[in-house]
């Protein structure tokens, strides 16, 4: 589940250089992985590359279950 958020409203607690990156295809977009357990914390996503995509599974107090779901086929994105 991923929620986009403007960079004023992402702050990181960590060192970004603690975490490995990957880009792949058109290499526009950058993802974050923890390099101890593989998680995705966040990316910059091509599509809109000034804002932060955060994995909400990866934030303390969320109830998941009370956010609404957009699905999206990615193959058919821009």
């Amino acid at each position: 589940m991923i929620h986009r958020v403007e960079e004023a409203q992402f702050e990181l607690l960590s060192p970004l250089d603690e975490l490995a990156t990957y880009r792949f295809n058109t290499r526009q977009a950058t993802d974050y992985f923890c390099r101890h357990c593989g998680i995705l914390p966040f990316r910059r996503p091509r599509t809109a590359p000034h804002l932060w995509a955060i994995n909400v599974r990866c934030l303390d107090g969320v109830d998941l279950d009370a956010i609404r779901v957009e699905r999206v086929s990615g193959s058919r994105l821009p």
